[in-house]
């Protein structure tokens, strides 16, 4: 479109109101549709309109709630007919990029909100549910005298003259999606009338007519965890983790407030601030719904909840510490699609990908996986298991906790308490019958040597170690007293492990790597004048301004060749071991994340971070 088109007025700023037909024209003039499309639109506006009112009513069933229609609006109809982008067949025309186009058009700035960066406070404070909804706005930022507001609909005057009243302050318009404002409107006016009614539900009565009785409260024992607003608060809480891919919640108390934290692609993030009195009401609905002892609070526990998310099943691990201010909940989120990947899809390289399948097809042996804690262990053996259990074999696994349940496995938990360890749960499943055993750790010299007894006669085991990289998983098992000859007659291969954040496709930028660059990498540099091109992300609204969208894993792969089988019964040095892997191919963390470096899939900063070590 040349710029003289550009200026010509559209059907919107002709009429100044938002419809189908001038946002169809629209979407025309700038040839992200066709004729052909616009004329489908005219046809079928109204049969899309009323299928998206349908799947709204059904939603809020789903969910048990009789809540006010919101209006569908144009951008809505208009996204549903999915056309693909001219451009870009694999992309479609989507409400985002019409508000994008829009803003274009009138000369407006466009957001999409992080809703992590949003002050509950100020969203939820300066306008009422019932105005939010009405009239699609929400305050995103305020400064001194003026305010911005997000909305979806800049012709709104009425709108525009009920949150400048509400305020008393300058009101600033910026453009963003319908959909994405009434989701923010819904969860954050939802969590917080839940939490307010739950805080006037379970505050402290006075009776000034006799001052020696000033307070009444109810005992903590007392506390009705199936209020309802607690029940709505702990809901919308699971439900904004869910949509923000958080994998992990902190429910913190402190001294007059409690803090509620999710992390997200591995960094912690600060989301809202909760009355303490609201505190143990929530802790309480979360126990009992993990099915723990709700009387007990000097003790850690720990249990499970099973609930779905968009039609899948979302497994939530919840375990509870008692801290100086009260007890401490962290859940974390396990999403069967996530744990359980084809092995393809984990991140490893082609050569570290044939010798990891050809590991798993062995019929007995030990195969071991290391890495610090939340290093994706869990992800590859479970993948692993997935791949190998078929309805000829007997899988049985002794974990942890259980980290998912399966039904394909036989999964039995570690329960210390009655004498159920990972020696004694395997010395019992050894006359079980079972061909793959998987142990969630080897910590001892006595679960070592179930496992060695295991491979020895006949049975294929996957367990982890805490250890740094491939060759110290051989001292590691020599330290705990495994005889080097039993290493070496059983050992299959090591899977070293790490996650690395990846690059954020949307803000991705190219750079150059400088010497001291190369010098911290330990990259020789032979040629001066080369230029070594890496990629970096510059922040943006998809990443929350911290340049990384997801993570990928990284994998040392070591294979028990008979070079290295040797030098296991000399009781050679790690390092010994590790420079025989290496001269045999092995590439090292660093070296993996290097490579992932130079194809743009993460940044220096992380390859130093996770192979700090090497």
């Amino acid at each position: 479109m040349d710029k003289d088109e550009k200026k010509k007025p559209g059907l919107i700023e002709q009429e100044k109101r938002i419809t189908v037909e001038n946002i169809s024209e629209m979407l025309l003039r700038h040839k992200l549709i066709n004729a052909v499309q616009q004329r489908e639109i005219q046809v079928k506006q109204g049969k899309q309109k009323a299928r998206l009112q349908l799947e709204q009513k059904e939603l809020q069933f789903s969910r048990g709630r009789s809540q006010i229609q919101t209006e569908i609006s144009p951008m809505q109809i208009l996204a549903s007919f999915k056309f693909p982008l001219p451009d870009d067949p694999d992309r479609q025309i989507t409400e985002e990029l019409m508000m994008q186009a829009l803003a274009e058009e009138l000369g407006m700035e466009f957001v999409r909100i992080d809703p992590l960066k949003l002050d509950l406070d100020l969203v939820t404070r300066t306008i009422s549910r019932p105005f939010a909804r009405k009239h699609s706005m929400i305050p995103i930022q305020s400064d001194g005298n003026s305010l911005v507001v997000a909305t979806d609909d800049p012709f709104d005057l009425e709108g525009l003259d009920g949150i400048k009243q509400a305020s008393g302050k300058d009101v600033r318009l910026i453009l963003g999606g319908r959909s994405e404002i009434q989701r923010i409107i819904n969860d954050f006016y939802g969590f917080r009338i839940s939490v307010s009614a739950a805080e006037r539900e379970l505050a402290p009565s006075f009776d000034i007519g006799n001052l020696e009785q000033y307070v009444r409260m109810r005992p903590e024992d007392q506390i009705d965890y199936q209020d309802q607003p607690i029940v709505n608060a702990v809901e919308y809480l699971f439900r904004y983790a869910y949509s923000q891919r958080a994998s992990d919640i902190h429910i913190e108390p402190k001294r007059d407030t409690s803090l509620i934290r999710f992390r997200i692609d591995g960094v912690l993030h600060d989301i809202h601030r909760i009355p303490k009195l609201v505190h143990t009401a929530v802790i309480s609905r979360i126990k009992i719904l993990s099915r723990m002892d709700i009387a007990e609070k000097r003790k850690p526990q720990d249990g499970r909840i099973k609930t779905e998310h968009k039609g899948k099943d979302i497994e939530l691990r919840v375990s509870t510490l008692p801290t100086a201010f009260g007890e401490k909940v962290v859940t974390r989120i396990f999403d069967p699609t996530l744990l359980m990947q084809d092995l393809e899809n984990l991140g490893f390289f082609p050569r570290e990908l044939e010798l990891f399948d050809r590991f798993i097809t062995h019929t007995h042996g030990i195969i071991l996986v290391t890495g610090p804690t939340g290093s994706g262990k869990t992800t590859t053996l479970y993948s692993a298991l997935r791949k190998i259990a078929t309805p000829s074999v007997n899988v049985v696994t002794i974990e942890d906790p259980i980290e998912m349940v399966y039904e394909e496995f036989n999964q039995v938990a570690v329960q210390p308490k009655i004498d159920i360890t990972f020696a004694n749960a395997l010395r019992t499943i050894l006359r079980q019958d079972p061909d793959i055993i998987m142990v969630g750790e080897i910590r001892d010299h006595e679960t070592a040597s179930y496992a060695i007894q295991a491979a020895l006669t006949g049975h294929l085991v996957l367990s982890t170690l805490h250890t740094n990289d491939t060759a110290s998983s051989i001292t590691r098992l020599l330290d705990l007293g495994v005889e080097p000859f039993l290493i070496s007659s059983t050992m299959i291969g090591v899977v070293a492990q790490r996650l690395a954040r990846k690059i954020c496709p949307h803000c991705k930028t190219e750079t150059v790597l400088n010497e001291d660059d190369l010098k911290m990498l330990n990259i020789p540099v032979k040629d001066r004048g080369k230029q070594y091109r890496v990629w970096y992300g510059e922040g943006c609204s998809e990443c929350r301004n911290t340049g990384y969208l997801g993570r990928t894993a990284l994998f040392e792969v070591m294979e028990m060749t008979d070079k290295i089988k040797k030098l296991a019964n000399s009781h050679s040095p790690g390092s010994e071991l590790k420079k025989a892997a290496v001269d045999e191919g092995m590439m090292i963390l660093r070296e993996i994340a290097i490579r992932k470096l130079g194809l743009g899939i993460t940044t220096v900063e992380e390859v130093l971070r996770i192979t700090a070590e090497e």
